[in-house]
C-alpha cells in the first residue's frame, strides 16, 4: 500500500533529518521524538569564579571599599564616598577595551605571586582631589592629563588606595606594592591579551564628580586568594581519631613556667652585704604563697616544696582564691 505525507510532514520529516534524529519510514512524523538542543561547549568560560567564591571576594572589597571612604575622605576633608559596584572575570583584552581614552593607570606588584596588577582610576576625579589637597573647594575641572605637579599629588592619592587594598587583602596573604603610572601602550603589555582577569569596579562619588576605580588582578592570584577565600570560610571537620591524636602531640608542647614571690621590699644594706653561703631573710610571712606563672601569664597560687632530690611547687588554687584559703 502507498503511504503519501502531506506537506507538513514532510516539512517535519526533513526538520528531523537536519537535527540528526533517525528516522523509521514506517513510523509516523509525529510519533518521532523531538531533537536535543545541544550547546557548543565553549572553553574560555572555563574556570569561572562560582557564586560562593565571588561573595567571599565582595566581602574583601567591601571591607576595602569602606576603609577607602573613611581614610581618603579625611585626608581629603571632603565628602568621599566608595561603594563596590561588580566583580566579574573577563580576558585582559576585554578589560583593556573598556577603559577609556583618558584615564589614569597604575601599576601594582602582588607579592609573594611576583605578578602584576592594575589600578584604574578616572580622571574625571583628578581635578577636584587636586583642588581639595591645594586648598581650594574641590571643584571639577576639564577631562584632560595631569600636570607634573598633578601626577605627584595622584600618586599620593593611589599611594593611599595601595595602603587600603594591602589592609583588605592582608588575610589571604595578598600584598600591594604600587610600581608606577603607565601609559595604555604599557599596560598592554603587563599580562598576556588572552589571560583570565578578575576586575573589580568601585563607584566613587565627591561632591562635584563622580567616576569609576577598578581594580585588575590576574588569573595567578584568583587561583591562590580564592583557595584561601574558600578554605577560611568552610569549617574544617576532623575525625575522632586526628582530634585524638592532636591532643595527645599539644600535650607534649613544653611552656616555660616559674615560681614567683609576690612583691616586696628589701633593705639596700642587705643586698650590697649578700656573699655565697649567707642566708637572705625575706619579709614574708611563713604561709605566704607564691605565684605560678605559666608562658608569662599569672595562673595559680602555690608554695615551694621538695619532691625527693628537686624543688617544686605545690599547686594551692587560682589567684585570689588560694590567697584566702591561705589566709583561712
Amino acid at each position: 500500500m502507498e503511504k503519501k505525507l502531506d506537506q507538513s510532514e514532510i516539512d517535519s520529516l526533513f526538520a528531523s533529518v537536519r537535527a540528526g534524529v533517525a528516522v523509521d519510514a514506517d513510523v509516523p512524523v509525529a510519533a518521532t521524538e523531538p531533537a536535543v538542543k545541544k550547546d557548543a561547549f565553549n572553553f574560555s568560560r572555563a574556570g569561572q569564579i562560582s557564586n560562593e567564591q565571588m561573595k567571599a571576594i565582595s566581602t574583601v572589597n567591601d571591607l576595602f571599599a569602606r576603609n577607602l571612604t573613611n581614610n581618603l575622605g579625611a585626608w581629603l576633608r571632603s565628602q568621599f564616598q566608595v561603594t563596590l559596584v561588580s566583580g566579574e572575570q573577563m580576558m585582559y583584552s576585554e578589560f583593556l577595551e573598556r577603559l577609556p581614552a583618558v584615564t589614569y593607570l597604575c601599576s601594582a606588584r602582588l607579592e609573594p605571586l611576583d605578578a602584576l596588577g592594575v589600578v584604574q582610576m578616572d580622571l574625571t576625579l583628578a581635578p577636584p582631589m587636586v583642588d581639595l589637597l591645594l586648598g581650594g573647594n574641590g571643584r571639577a575641572g576639564p577631562l584632560r592629563e595631569p600636570t607634573d605637579i598633578e601626577e605627584q599629588i595622584l600618586m599620593s592619592v593611589m599611594e593611599i588606595v595601595v595602603r587600603e587594598l594591602n589592609g583588605a587583602w592582608q588575610p589571604v596573604g595578598l600584598k600591594f606594592a604600587s610600581e608606577r603610572r603607565e601609559k595604555e601602550a604599557q599596560v598592554a603589555r603587563l599580562m598576556p591579551l588572552a589571560e583570565k582577569t578578575l576586575c573589580v569596579s568601585f563607584e566613587i562619588r565627591m561632591p562635584d564628580a563622580q567616576g569609576v576605580l577598578n581594580l585588575c588582578l590576574p588569573a595567578v592570584v584568583l587561583n591562590t586568594i580564592l583557595r584561601r577565600l574558600i578554605g577560611e570560610d568552610r569549617p574544617r571537620r576532623r575525625s575522632g581519631e586526628a582530634r585524638a591524636r592532636l591532643s595527645g602531640l599539644m600535650g607534649e608542647v613544653k611552656f616555660g613556667a616559674v615560681l614567683q614571690f609576690p612583691p616586696m621590699r628589701l633593705n639596700a644594706r642587705e643586698l650590697s652585704e649578700l656573699e655565697p653561703g649567707k642566708v637572705l631573710r625575706l619579709p614574708l610571712p611563713r604561709h605566704a604563697m607564691a605565684e605560678l606563672r605559666v608562658g608569662g601569664l599569672p595562673i595559680f597560687q602555690a608554695q615551694a616544696v621538695r619532691s625527693g632530690e628537686h624543688r617544686g611547687a605545690q599547686v594551692q588554687g587560682f589567684g585570689a582564691d588560694a590567697e584566702r584559703a591561705g589566709a583561712g
